[in-house]
């Protein structure tokens, strides 16, 4: 009977202590974004890449005879080879880049041939998932193939046919065969891939404008900030998710500084990302004569390409939240449309954030509109 009353009033303590601490509880806000990643190895975007396909060769056939126990002589019973495995390019929307790419893709060779009519086992194709708009040219720089569809294939190396056993060569008059074939060799193949559509927009500016910075704070992407010019040595893709559960894409392209269409600086190589992104943000260093500088990335823009000139653009001013940064930006805004913002604070990024969408949006419009 003690022990039943002990019993009563431990759960009676408990139930007390539970309500008492429930009452006091109050839960926490949760935070709108997931925290910065914190992994040491930094990943950058890989729209080029030189893969070099190399198939499997075919097994060889067998030559063997039967010797069964009531027949020493039943004849030929040597197996074909198995067939070598191909490497084949597949495009797909599960992956947005080439980093996952090796430079030189393996596939097996067949199995050989085997006694008792056995044939050897066919290698397994090696399936290499590239992003949709995939450019396959050869090293002459000729376009082979355009995997722009969704789980459109390119066969980049044909594997070797397995040969065939001494069973194929029995005939009439033929009755012991003891040849056989050995297994083709496969092909061996260089290709250059270049990933049309990187982004869907792209960050347009002179070394330093804030432009890692602009990207570290508008997405969960962490390219390198420092205060010396050419940091980015190469694009950045980060992902900005909306309420809708679309997605836009933000390139961090390499510095641009004048005469850049004749290849200084990166010159080339950041002329060609800036030719696969749908919009463009000409991101300005509000404390630098943002003017000169627009006047300067629009002409270069309009050397190299001036079909980039018609594309869904905006101009953007950073480091308004220095005195300097936000007279010039105040002077800029009396002549062109333009937004102000400062990626060190997050001021302003909503605006742009809807500007951004706005961008994408006309853009793909323009897509559809084309196709």
């Amino acid at each position: 009977m003690q022990l039943i009353n002990l019993i009563k009033a431990l759960r009676i303590t408990l139930v007390h202590t539970t309500r008492s601490y429930s009452q006091e509880y109050t839960p926490k806000a949760l935070r709108s974004l997931k925290a910065k990643s914190t992994r040491n190895n930094v990943q950058f975007y890989v729209d080029a890449y030189r893969v070099r396909a190399v198939a499997g060769n075919g097994g060889d056939g067998c030559i063997s005879f039967l010797s069964a126990w009531c027949k020493d002589h039943a004849g030929p019973d040597g197996g074909d080879g198995g067939h070598g495995g191909h490497v084949i390019f597949q495009a797909t929307h599960s992956v947005k880049s080439l980093n996952h790419c090796k430079s030189v893709v393996t596939a097996k060779h067949g199995e050989k041939g085997y006694n008792k009519d056995c044939n050897g086992k066919n290698a397994q194709h090696v399936l290499v998932p590239v992003p949709l708009g995939t450019l396959v040219k050869d090293e002459r720089g000729r376009v082979v193939a355009d995997l722009c569809v969704e789980g459109m294939m390119f066969v980049g190396a044909r594997g070797g046919a397995g040969g065939r056993g001494n069973k194929f060569f029995l005939t009439d008059t033929q009755q012991a065969p003891d040849i056989a074939e050995l297994g083709a060799a496969g092909e061996s193949n260089t290709y250059n891939l270049e990933v049309r559509s990187m982004a869907h927009v792209g960050l347009l500016g002179f070394p330093n404008a804030g432009k890692s910075s602009l990207l570290r704070a508008l997405t969960r992407a962490r390219p390198t900030v420092a205060p010396y010019p050419f940091t980015t040595l190469r694009p950045h893709i980060g992902m900005v998710p909306y309420d809708d559960y679309e997605q836009v894409a933000i390139a961090d392209l390499p510095g641009l500084i004048p005469g850049s269409h004749k290849n200084y600086g990166l010159g080339i190589q950041f002329l060609q990302h800036v030719e696969r992104c749908r919009g463009l943000i000409y991101l300005l260093d509000g404390t630098d004569n943002p003017q000169i500088q627009y006047n300067t990335l629009r002409n270069e823009i309009k050397q190299y390409n001036s079909d980039l000139m018609g594309r869904p653009s905006c101009i953007v001013v950073n480091k308004i939240d220095v005195k300097e940064g936000r007279e010039n930006f105040e002077g800029m805004k009396r002549r062109v449309d333009v937004i102000g913002v400062s990626a060190k604070t997050g001021l302003n990024l909503g605006e742009l954030l809807r500007v951004v969408r706005g961008m994408y949006d006309s853009g793909e419009v323009t897509d559809e509109v084309q196709s």
